[in-house]
């Protein structure tokens, strides 16, 4: 098989891979980059799971390539965002924006949710193959997380654009210059709500205060582009993801149709089946550590595989079946410990919305090609579809 063929099989399904170096051992060196250097990659869920929450491990980027020769040149807002960095720093960014996304807050964006998903299904012609991704995976988290933050319907476009440039895999130019074009972006938009106040989440962290705390002019930019890009590109994967998993298996989907309300307690076991993300954002030892078995020295790159540690048979029995009985709360897709995922209840409140949506509005879709004929994103970090063509 040639390197395109296998390129394209491990894309399709890296679970098998992922098994083998789990049996083999569940932390492994693995080569990074050029020079004999190297990261360790976490498979196992023990090991994932001690990683996301040791505070051994920091994500302080900028502290790790201080002095080392990168041709990277990403904008310091997206270099410097709130993932990447430590207490107290990190404490003091998070507080400032958790209320935003409290199950509360996210359930007065319900109706608004619900209109757009309405809105973008009216769309799909029945009769013809519609592509899912395209026709709603992509647009709707965009749409919601710009109605969030405040930004104009006519610059929604160009800002989903350098959204997925930013995760352009093996093209660090293209993803460089996005970094710039959506931060001088963000700095503009932050500008304008400054002469324009509104009551978007970003017109609250312009002026908002944690008693005589607020955020720098850095930081605004910094957190508006980190909840831009962190706030859509992972959801659209979420929503391809669960649907697919869905369509391949039409028990499941079944089961679902008959009782849609029991879509959200299905998220879970769909989130852990196929993860939007594949890979955790960058950390690295402060000092030597002990991860299971494997002895891991200071200063080193640890990577943590979420596909891999939810698809660990210690902790998920039989974990390549897609049983929506499972109890599969503890899964690892939206991270662990302090940096777990902000905005959780937002993607679930947008994925139940628009799987409730599609299979009461279209009982009878199905998959418009075959499994093996979808094309994947070639990133390290998110794992999602090209396109999902369905039949209605």
């Amino acid at each position: 098989m040639n390197d395109a063929a296998e390129d394209s099989r491990s894309a399709r399904d890296p679970y098998p891979a992922y098994a083998v170096m789990r049996a083999e051992c569940p932390v492994q060196a693995v080569a990074s980059g050029s020079g004999g250097r190297h990261s360790y990659l976490v498979t196992g869920y023990a090991e994932a799971r001690q990683v996301l929450g040791d505070e051994r491990l920091s994500k302080d980027t900028a502290a790790f390539f201080a002095g080392k020769d990168s041709k990277r040149r990403l904008h310091p807002a997206v270099a410097h965002n709130m993932l990447a960095g430590d207490p107290p720093r990190h404490t003091r960014l998070r507080k400032l924006v958790t209320g935003a996304f409290t199950s509360g807050a996210v359930d007065g964006l319900r109706p608004f949710i619900t209109r757009l998903t309405d809105e973008l299904l009216d769309r799909w012609a029945v009769g013809g193959p519609v592509d899912l991704v395209a026709g709603l995976a992509v647009p709707l988290p965009v749409m919601v997380i710009c109605e969030l933050l405040g930004v104009p319907e006519t610059d929604r476009p160009k800002v989903q654009h350098w959204s997925a440039e930013l995760f352009a895999a093996g093209e660090p130019g293209r993803t460089d210059a996005a970094s710039y074009a959506v931060a001088e972006y963000m700095t503009g938009l932050i500008a304008s709500k400054r002469l324009h106040p509104g009551d978007s989440l970003l017109d609250r962290l312009v002026f908002g205060r944690d008693g005589e705390d607020r955020l720098t002019e850095e930081e605004l930019v910094s957190l508006a582009v980190l909840l831009l890009v962190a706030g859509h590109e992972t959801t659209t994967h979420f929503l391809g993801n669960a649907a697919l998993a869905l369509l391949r298996h039409p028990a499941e989907l079944a089961r679902l149709r008959s009782d849609p309300e029991a879509i959200p307690q299905a998220l879970d076991e769909l989130l852990r089946f196929d993860a939007p993300v594949s890979t955790s954002t960058f950390r690295f030892t402060t000092e030597a550590i002990t991860l299971g078995d494997t002895e891991i020295p200071a200063g080193v790159p640890v990577l943590v595989a979420l596909g891999a540690a939810n698809r660990d048979p210690e902790r998920f029995p039989a974990p390549d079946l897609l049983d929506l009985d499972r109890n599969a709360t503890g899964h690892l897709s939206f991270g662990h410990g302090i940096h777990r995922c902000v905005g959780a209840p937002l993607a679930k409140a947008e994925a139940h919305i628009a799987l409730h949506a599609i299979l009461t509005r279209f009982p009878d879709i199905r998959l418009a090609v075959s499994a093996d004929r979808l094309d994947w994103r070639r990133t390290r970090l998110v794992r999602g579809l090209e396109s999902l063509p369905v039949l209605l």
